[in-house]
């Protein structure tokens, strides 16, 4: 028996380039998905050494225009001026530290990090938040020379807002805080300014370096961690990573820059982190167990003065090897939103909301128990 041949339809030319189509799509498709992240980070970066880059021009601390605070007080406040320097917001793209009233870094400051971070503070004193030529979220995410120099012009600003807002409160308790990159700037303020001047010390209620990475050892004996949860005069930081997190704590312990003696921004290299833990005050490894806990908030969106709703008891905290370990939330308000940028900068709410609002209130009461009567 003879069997006919079988005869497979041949493609046409239509349905060849169809198939190298989808072929090419399913290809770029899984190229994006792998490496989407170094395809944004590459879009943010200036494509130009920091030393042939022009600035924008600098914010003049005399004019308003320069703060978007400037001794703001909620009813019923405390007496303290408080000094607050705020997180990145400024991407990048063409440049390398930010314009003032770039609207975008603006919009994301006044939705989301001040109600978030300065939000804290608010029953505690007048707080002033100046603008300033923040280095850009690109220089964040490398550790290029070029970047490094970007985030150490921002000292400069830093500095000038500083010296202007303490002329103006020359007497009374004063409250240091930043967030991030805000938080490294004031380290260094802290460092230049009031660790050399003792008559600054004894204002100096605490200074909060909010998840932002600092050297231990770097700290100014006259300027240290706080022991407890009493002291005055300190330093309370931290960096956090939830505590199933290994990978992430490495990381960024190996991708820590901090301020050498010179001013410049050196790898952490091994030296121990500070990490005095928000919920219990103190700088220790002790285990503060959820029951402790102050409360979580998310306030993004809120307008100033009106205080978030809490989840309190909630989160469990412990300092190990220089980072905050946390428990996690995972209620839906305490998820990571926004776009890939937004995803990179500081945290869109506040585990630690309560717990910092409680803390600068306790050490403000002691600050003033302890002066003359």
């Amino acid at each position: 028996m003879t069997r006919t041949p079988v005869t497979r339809p041949r493609l046409t030319l239509i349905q060849w380039l169809g198939w190298i189509g989808i072929t090419l799509v399913l290809l770029v498709t899984a190229t994006v998905a792998i490496w989407r992240g170094d395809i944004l980070k590459a879009g943010l970066d200036p494509q130009m050494p920091f030393q042939t880059y022009d600035p924008p021009p600098a914010p003049d601390y005399a004019s308003a225009d320069a703060w978007v605070m400037r001794d703001v007080r909620t009813d019923g406040a405390g007496a303290a001026a408080i000094f607050f320097l705020h997180s990145t917001t400024f991407d990048g793209g063409s440049d390398w530290n930010g314009p003032i009233g770039d609207a975008r870094a603006d919009a994301y400051l006044q939705r989301v990090v001040i109600p978030n971070y300065a939000g804290p503070f608010a029953r505690a004193g007048a707080i002033s938040l100046p603008r300033y030529r923040q280095a850009s979220l690109y220089t964040r995410l490398t550790l290029r020379a070029d970047a490094r120099d970007a985030r150490a012009y921002a000292y400069g600003d830093a500095l000038a807002a500083f010296d202007g807002w303490l002329a103006a409160h020359p007497t009374g308790p004063l409250i240091l805080a930043g967030v991030e990159q805000g938080g490294e700037l004031i380290d260094r303020l802290v460092r230049e300014r009031v660790a050399a001047d003792p008559a600054l010390q004894e204002r100096v209620v605490a200074v909060y370096l909010i998840d932002a990475l600092v050297a231990a050892d770097s700290l100014s004996p006259a300027v240290p961690a706080c022991a407890t949860a009493t002291s005055i005069g300190c330093v309370v930081g931290w960096s956090q990573v939830d505590e199933d997190n290994d990978g992430a704590a490495r990381r960024r312990l190996r991708r820590a820059l901090v301020w050498n003696d010179a001013g410049r921004l050196v790898d952490l290299g091994g030296r121990p982190a500070l990490c005095v833990n928000p919920v219990s005050g103190a700088a220790n490894e002790a285990a503060v167990p959820a029951r402790l806990h102050h409360g979580a908030a998310n306030a993004t969106g809120l307008e100033w003065g009106v205080r978030p709703a809490f989840i309190d008891r909630a989160v469990a905290t412990r300092c190990q090897n220089g980072i905050l370990r946390h428990t996690e939330l995972t209620t839906e308000s305490f998820r990571e939103v926004g776009n890939w940028a937004d995803r990179r900068k500081a945290r869109q709410y506040n585990l630690f909301y309560a717990d910092i609002e409680a803390d600068a209130l306790r050490r403000l009461t002691v600050w003033d128990a302890s002066r003359p009567a």
